[in-house]
């Protein structure tokens, strides 16, 4: 089980973040971006469940800097307040709350991955090319095919959902078109398929997906 911490971006912004630990050394340091329906228990679960597996867990509130203690739930109306407040906000200043939590994490471990998951996929896969992660893996992130040809300066690794009403496979082929080194999994699923507090919630392909997110966070920044 996490506790809540404060974090500071670097433009004088407070946060506050879920903060997990493993017991004994941890791996390293690993920050978990939210979904677009704030830093919620799925997303504290989520974090507890790295820590579990020997990762000390960071996950800011990327809606802090809307409100404080922001959490939406899976229905139409919270997917309408969820996009309006995720896109309403300039990505940089997201960004910033995600390096805040990349800095706090190499600070306590030496190391910082990023995951995310939806909006956070997007996210993760700019820390990636733009924040200096040590690795980082995306969930379903729609932005993720406009910024293809951005370059990671870290290993990437992504995950789709062949059947994810948000994400043609057109955009994740042109993904791998354009990253052609980067290993990209699609599943039989849609959008939001890791989520078991969501109707499109698909078991075997979230256990798949999380086998193969902790095997190469070991691989490539673990065992590094």
């Amino acid at each position: 089980m996490g506790t809540m911490i404060e974090l500071v971006a670097r433009d004088g912004h407070r946060l506050s973040a879920w903060r997990a630990d493993p017991v004994g050394t941890p791996k390293g340091g690993l920050v978990v971006v939210q979904e677009i329906f704030g830093l919620n228990e799925h997303i504290r679960a989520v974090t507890d469940g790295f820590a579990a597996a020997g990762w000390l867990a960071i996950a800011p509130a990327l809606f802090d800097r809307t409100g404080r203690g922001i959490e939406l739930g899976y229905d139409p109306d919270g997917i309408a307040k969820g996009r309006e407040i995720a896109f309403g906000q300039p990505q940089d200043a997201a960004l910033a709350d995600v390096a805040a939590a990349i800095d706090e994490a190499r600070r306590l471990t030496g190391t910082a991955a990023v995951v995310g998951y939806c909006w956070g996929g997007t996210l993760a896969w700019l820390a990636a090319t733009r924040l200096g992660a040590d690795a980082a893996v995306g969930y379903y992130g729609g932005g993720i095919a406009k910024a293809a040809a951005e370059t990671p300066r870290a290993p990437v690794m992504l995950h789709f959902g062949e059947t994810d009403h948000a994400i043609p496979m057109s955009d994740v082929e042109a993904i791998r078109a354009a990253q052609p080194g980067i290993p990209v999994h699609v599943y039989p699923a849609g959008h939001g398929f890791n989520c078991s507090a969501r109707g499109s919630f698909h078991a075997p392909s979230a256990e798949l997906a999380l086998k193969r997110t902790l095997a190469y966070l070991d691989a490539t920044v673990a065992g590094a």
